[in-house]
């Protein structure tokens, strides 16, 4: 037994010398043998030191399949070990990211990184492809690629392939999330970015709105009834897969110019840690562009449009409607439309029925943890098809400031939660309607006052400005009512009109009777008997 381990570990000895020397003589044999053979030598040492070595290599690149965007799991990995090695590590790298104000640290190139997990010792080691200079590429490069290499005994194989690579990208991604600096994006326009660049459809920037739920202008019942909603959404992953639904809500926020759509937004964002996706639909040129849109959005995110009803026209017509249209067109144009053109209008229109795939098909179900927001000043002026239940699944009603929305103006703008002023402020707002913004314009301080704010003179200020409106209010319901009433009264003459004319008509054709002497004569209603002849004439008349 000794001396069959004894002859073992002599092969492996004569075998590991032979393969040193062709390893200190391979820049000699490099430069005097053909490339064919070069090559072959190259793959059979590879091969060799593989077997030989008792260790196994993960290399996560920084470009995975999808060649202009960087990997997830590259991404992860470096905010996991910037997390949790970098302290370990002896050479680090700085940096401000493009999203975040404050410094960045992570492990430098070429700098090995020891973890361990379940007992197994895990290096890493963060490195870089030079660029191939003398190769022409139609697809340039902003930087080099980088990438990391994991190296562990093989005897872990099992447990770093299926337990601690999984565990690197969970802690990876929850640490992406408690250091990012949330964004704002914007769609790009159709053309604007370039297929061989890193350029993405959607454009972004640091999301910075102050607005919160503490902030907000709004009826507390209401206010609470929203968080409620959007806490139960957030902690329902579980839930809307036990239904069979996709993890996403919908919300519509309507009512009046000024009421805080916008910032109810903001502050919805800001409660979920959200990013916003502010999408342009006049930017969009066909459903297949809105749908890419869609791939490329995030989970945590929130997809805005505002001011649908002013977006596009998503109306929906019936084909015999477009027909018509296409006829009387063709009536009125005897110059025929090229087919070319045709089809470029008709392609350049993003479709009811495209929007409705957009928030409810089944794309909208690539991905998850995503909320759909709609805001319009006009509601009655949607398709109901657009803002259903299951689409559209909460309606939110901006309204006008009342009281108690007043209350948390007035905490925010002047610092005050109780004042004289209040009770003949709380009147006038029960009888006018004014929006939350029109009440924060008259809290702000005027310039005359300079940087002290005067609580006093802006509640005076409010105070005359309600007076004010509700003086216009009142002379702009009379001038109404004086219209209606004129136009009441002309229906009701253009009415009276009809009747008589109707009238006369009755009269010639209420009943035919012929007397003895064979003359035709027409009684009427009202008992007046014409003859045949006088009823045509008054008939033509």
């Amino acid at each position: 037994m000794g001396m069959g381990m004894m002859e073992n570990l002599g092969s492996v000895s004569t075998l590991w010398s032979a393969l040193v020397s062709v390893l200190l003589f391979w820049p000699v044999v490099n430069n005097h043998v053909p490339a064919g053979l070069r090559q072959w030598l190259t793959t059979m040492v590879d091969k060799l030191t593989s077997y030989l070595s008792p260790y196994l290599h993960v290399t996560i690149s920084e470009y995975g399949h999808e060649r202009f965007r960087r990997s997830d799991f590259f991404l992860a990995v470096e905010a996991y070990l910037s997390h949790a090695c970098a302290r370990r590590a002896r050479k680090l790298r700085a940096d401000l990211g493009k999203d975040a104000r404050t410094v960045q640290i992570t492990v430098d190139d070429h700098q090995e990184v020891t973890d361990s997990f379940g007992g197994a010792t895990i290096w890493w080691y963060p490195s870089k492809k030079p660029p191939r200079t003398n190769v022409i590429s139609f697809y340039p490069r902003d930087d080099d690629a980088r990438f990391y290499r994991l190296v562990f005994h093989r005897r872990h194989r099992d447990l770093v392939l299926d337990a601690y690579l999984p565990h690197v990208l969970a802690e990876g991604r929850a640490v992406t999330v408690r250091n990012r600096q949330r964004r704002l994006f914007t769609n790009n326009a159709p053309g604007s970015a370039s297929p061989y660049s890193r350029k993405g459809v959607w454009s972004h920037v640091p999301f910075e709105h102050p607005a919160t739920f503490d902030t907000l202008a709004m009826e507390p019942a209401d206010k609470d009834a929203i968080l409620d909603d959007l806490t139960a959404f957030r902690d329902s992953k579980d839930y809307y897969a036990s239904v069979g639904k996709a993890w996403k809500r919908g919300y519509l926020l309507h009512g009046p110019p000024g009421t805080g759509k916008s910032t109810m937004i903001a502050a919805m964002a800001n409660f979920l840690d959200y990013d916003v996706y502010d999408l342009e639909l006049t930017a969009v040129k066909t459903n297949t562009d809105l749908r890419k849109l869609y791939i490329e959005t995030t989970g945590k995110s929130i997809i805005v449009i505002e001011d649908i009803d002013c977006s596009v026209d998503l109306t929906a017509k019936r084909s015999s409607d477009k027909k018509k249209k296409k006829s009387s067109d063709e009536d009125d144009d005897d110059k025929p439309k090229l087919p070319t053109e045709q089809d470029k209008d008709e392609a350049s229109k993003v479709t009811l029925s495209g929007l409705l795939n957009f928030i409810d098909g089944l794309w909208s179900a690539c991905g998850g943890e995503r909320i759909i927001i709609f805001t319009t000043n006009h509601k009655e002026k949607l398709d109901p098809a657009l803002i259903r239940r299951g689409r559209m699944d909460v309606h939110i009603e901006m309204s006008y400031c009342r009281f108690e929305a007043f209350k948390v103006l007035a905490k925010n703008y002047l610092g005050v939660e109780q004042h004289d002023m209040f009770a003949e402020i709380r009147r006038l707002l029960e009888e006018i309607d004014m929006s939350p913004a029109d009440v924060a314009e008259n809290l702000m301080p005027k310039a005359s006052m300079g940087k002290k704010r005067d609580p006093d003179a802006c509640l005076a200020g409010l105070i005359e400005a309600l007076n004010k409106a509700k003086v216009e209010a009142a002379e702009a319901a009379k001038v109404k009512e004086e219209e209606e009433a004129k136009e009441e009264e002309e229906a009701a003459k253009e009415k009276k009109e009809d009747d008589e004319a109707a009238g006369k008509v009755d009269e010639t054709h209420e009943e035919l009777f012929v007397l003895d002497d064979g003359t035709i004569y027409v009684r009427t209603e009202r008992g007046v008997v014409f003859s045949l002849l006088h009823a045509y004439d008054m008939a033509l008349h």
